[in-house]
């Protein structure tokens, strides 16, 4: 069995129209969420063994955000392919994973996309599509290899936004 936790990152600034978008940090109500999302996430035992993370200054932060809730800091990879990437891009990142559980950290619309593609059956939740700021899903797959993952074999486990989430 695989588990992938799906997370796009937390709402991001935009308060400098100079500022590159790969360069965009999160906003306060963003860092917020990124720590709601490791609380959440550590509440139910969702902690990954290695995240794979664009390199992008906000996916970064959701990251820096959640790792603190966790009860064991998993290995960090940065994925420059994943800035912007398409769920094809994020399919073939995902299959080189090692872990039995991954976190990914990435951007829309791809990110919105992937998912999408993954799960046999959608979650009950009408913000799945959109994918907002934050939205996190838990799949798991039946393989022994990621090598194995394919579109359409996902298994929704769990799915959330930060504004679900109770403090």
């Amino acid at each position: 069995m695989k588990r992938l936790i799906l997370t796009r990152h937390a709402k991001s600034a935009w308060d400098d129209p100079a500022t590159p978008d790969h360069d965009r940090p999160l906003n306060d109500r963003g860092k917020a969420a990124a720590a709601d999302l490791g609380q959440w996430l550590a509440s139910r035992g969702y902690v990954p063994q290695k995240v794979l993370c664009s390199d992008a200054v906000r996916t970064r932060q959701t990251w820096s955000g959640i790792a603190p809730a966790l009860p064991a800091t998993p290995l960090l990879e940065l994925k420059p392919a994943l800035y912007h990437a398409g769920a094809d891009v994020m399919l073939a990142v995902l299959r080189h994973a090692q872990a039995d559980c991954v976190m990914m950290i990435g951007h829309n619309p791809g990110i919105a996309d992937f998912a999408e593609k993954l799960v046999a059956v959608a979650p009950l939740n009408s913000e799945f599509e959109r994918y907002p700021t934050g939205a996190t899903l838990v799949v798991d797959f039946v393989a022994d290899s990621w090598a194995e993952a394919e579109f359409g074999k996902g298994i929704t486990v769990d799915f959330v936004i930060p504004r679900e989430i109770v403090a």
